[in-house]
């Protein structure tokens, strides 16, 4: 092991096979993150924010939240000047937003390939794909478990979308490698077979370190302490509990410079009050105890400001997406955010559906808007989310995938420059004329409209003509041209060897574990 990291930093300065895998390697198309030139929607007055603000100072001082099984936690807290009885920690008012301001307002996530580098905050939008499904879908085979081959497929997708900036993390779940070995698989994946940023394991706090020494290889020991080259999710057991393993994970995460997405999991009416302000109270209590806590293991931890929320069909008890009052959660906790100067993460391709059809559709679409109007910095599940985020569809991905392009376009606003305002065209056509071949449509057909590389828009006769294939039909051959069509990205051979090396030295170490 200490042989093949020693490769890995000699040749990281170059070497002759290095230069010929990057001579040699196919660069594929990926646009750059979203900068929104259009305002955010607010839904909420000032004086709405003013109340909930206030009313989460009071949950965190007379109700408190509890970080259980955590020792350490508790000690932390009661040196920061909170009240600790049992796991119960009660922050005095103004305690957390203290310890929060020191908390990033945007993060530089650096990529491998330096191009595929991602900037979160401000006005950006970073599209993630899928995370955490156990279970895959596609049209020959139906639903099935996942396996570590389906993983490496989704990863692939995604380093071929051109739409998404993102890797993601656990695209969906390997349910054939061992739950305490597959995330060193999983990191492998996406470490060798995309260049574009991804995210850290955060199951048990020494697959957060494993994360963490992985990057050393991949990018430099040094390098990772000074920059932020993972984004992992944190997910808050609602209402208001901070269990050890998930804060376990921040604690590496913290410690070593990488960034984390503090996200309450809700499903309103089960695990919050079914009510919009009772919901963005409560998560706004959570988001602010969690940050402001990481703060505690290293001041000026770059952190997200996650909100995940679903409501509830109240009468089978199941998930529901798409739902207007989902919606106003994710504007107001946009402005709640914002009001903290912290990055936002929400929305996605969210849906019920357990096929790719017209429910998908319509739920998918409700929520990728919103996530666009709400001012959401990074966007994970942007694409493959279905069945409640149980299942990743290959043919869901890669629709979802092309229809993130629509809000790359909806992002660049209205322009308003001399080429916008079209004056020298409607000159030139005038009255009764038309616009086919003037010299201003000549300019600009190639880029004017955006235009779907899955959908079709053929004349019915030729459409039936080709064998009246509907969309899934059309994703299906999408996804597997653009697995036929993969070449993986070029990485330092020594680099790969010695993360390869790592993955079989830790493997060794354990025995497999499945629970």
């Amino acid at each position: 092991m200490a042989e093949a990291a020693e490769r890995s930093r000699r040749s990281r300065g170059g070497g002759g096979a290095a230069r010929r895998a990057e001579r040699t390697a196919v660069s594929v198309e990926t646009a750059r993150y979203i900068e929104r030139n259009i305002p955010n929607f607010e839904i909420l007055t000032e004086e709405a924010l003013d109340i909930i603000e206030a009313n989460a100072e009071t949950i965190l001082e007379e109700i408190g939240v509890n970080f259980v099984e955590n020792p350490a936690a508790l000690e932390r807290w009661r040196e920061a000047g909170a009240e600790v009885t049992g796991e119960r920690v009660r922050l005095p008012r103004g305690l957390a937003r203290k310890l929060m301001a020191t908390a990033p307002s945007r993060i530089t996530q650096h990529a491998r390939n330096p191009e595929r580098t991602v900037e979160i905050g401000g006005k950006s939008l970073v599209l993630a794909p899928v995370y955490g499904p156990p279970f895959v879908h596609d049209m020959e085979n139906g639903r099935r478990y996942a396996t570590i081959e389906d993983f490496r497929n989704f990863v692939k997708l995604g380093y071929m979308s051109k739409w998404l900036h993102h890797s993601g993390g656990t695209v969906c779940e390997p349910t054939d490698v061992p739950v305490n070995k597959r995330h060193l698989d999983m990191l492998l994946a996406h470490m060798t077979l995309s260049d574009k940023p991804f995210m850290g394991s955060v199951t048990e706090p020494s697959r957060a370190q494993d994360s963490v020494d992985m990057c050393g290889i991949l990018f430099g020991e040094e390098f990772v302490q000074q920059n932020t080259v993972m984004t992992s999710l944190i997910n808050v057991n609602s209402p208001m509990t901070f269990d050890d393993v998930m804060m376990g994970s921040l604690e590496v995460y913290a410690k070593n410079n990488q960034a984390c997405i503090l996200s309450p999991f809700i499903v309103g009416g089960a695990m919050a009050p079914t009510t919009v302000a009772g919901t963005l109270t409560q998560v706004l209590v959570e988001v602010m105890a969690g940050i402001a806590y990481s703060q505690l293991i290293r001041p000026g931890a770059p952190m997200i400001f996650g909100a995940f929320v679903t409501s509830i069909d109240m009468n089978s008890g199941a998930p529901t997406f798409g739902t207007p009052e989902a919606a106003h959660i994710t504007y107001g906790a946009g402005q709640l955010a914002r009001r903290l100067g912290l990055p936002y993460r929400s929305a996605g391709s969210f849906n019920g559906s357990k096929l790719p059809d017209a429910q998908a559709a319509y739920e998918t679409a409700n929520s990728l808007n919103v996530g666009l109007l709400a001012g959401v910095n990074f966007m994970l599940h942007s694409c493959g989310w279905m069945e409640g985020g149980l299942v990743a569809s290959f043919e869901k991905f890669v629709m979802d995938a092309d229809q993130l392009g629509t809000l790359h376009h909806l992002a660049k606003g209205v322009y308003m420059d001399e080429n916008g305002q079209a004056m020298d065209a409607i000159r030139e056509v005038g009255p009764g004329g038309h616009y086919l071949g003037c010299a201003h449509t000549q300019a600009n057909f190639k880029t004017a409209f955006w235009r779907s590389d899955l959908l079709d828009y053929k004349p019915y006769e030729t459409w039936s003509e080709e064998g009246a294939r509907d969309t899934m039909t059309l994703a299906n051959a999408r996804y597997k041209k653009l697995l036929n069509d993969y070449q993986q990205p070029a990485l330092d051979p020594g680099i790969h060897e010695a993360l390869t090396a790592y993955v079989a030295k830790r493997k060794s170490e354990m025995p497999d574990a499945f629970s």
